[in-house]
């Protein structure tokens, strides 16, 4: 068999289950900070974590799919092996500049919804001070 489409299938394989097990971690724990940015509106929150949940696989997949493609053939196992710590290193890169971005907007909504919530009132003094040199 050739070694090619042997990197294929172990990157495809590889690459698809780093997906699915990001995308699920990153949902599973990531519906708390939704909630929060949200302003505890829960079916808003579940709404939103499962389109961006659809979103991350569409755009990962789509990169993995993009990027199968081997620049020279793999001839050797040393081939295999640095074929394959490329392309999935550049997966794993890829999975972890989603997340931040995905973080990084959620944090803005959040800090945005921070200042647009009313101000706490005032607290009502509860003594006085005398003034300098009285």
């Amino acid at each position: 068999m050739d070694l090619t489409v042997v990197a294929y299938a172990v990157y495809l394989l590889v690459s698809i289950a780093l997906t699915v097990w990001v995308a699920r971690t990153l949902s599973r724990h990531g519906r708390i900070f939704l909630a929060d940015v949200l302003r505890g509106n829960e079916k808003l929150a579940d709404a939103v974590n499962h389109l961006l949940v659809v979103g991350f696989y569409l755009v990962n997949l789509g990169f993995v799919a993009l990027y199968l493609r081997a620049a020279a053939p793999v001839t050797t196992a040393r081939a295999l092996v640095e074929t394959l710590s490329v392309k999935l290193g550049v997966v794993l890169l890829v999975l972890g500049v989603l997340h931040l971005a995905n973080v990084y907007v959620l944090g803005r909504i959040r800090r945005r919804g921070a200042m647009d919530r009313e101000p706490l009132p005032p607290v009502e003094p509860q003594g006085f001070t005398a003034p300098a040199g009285a």
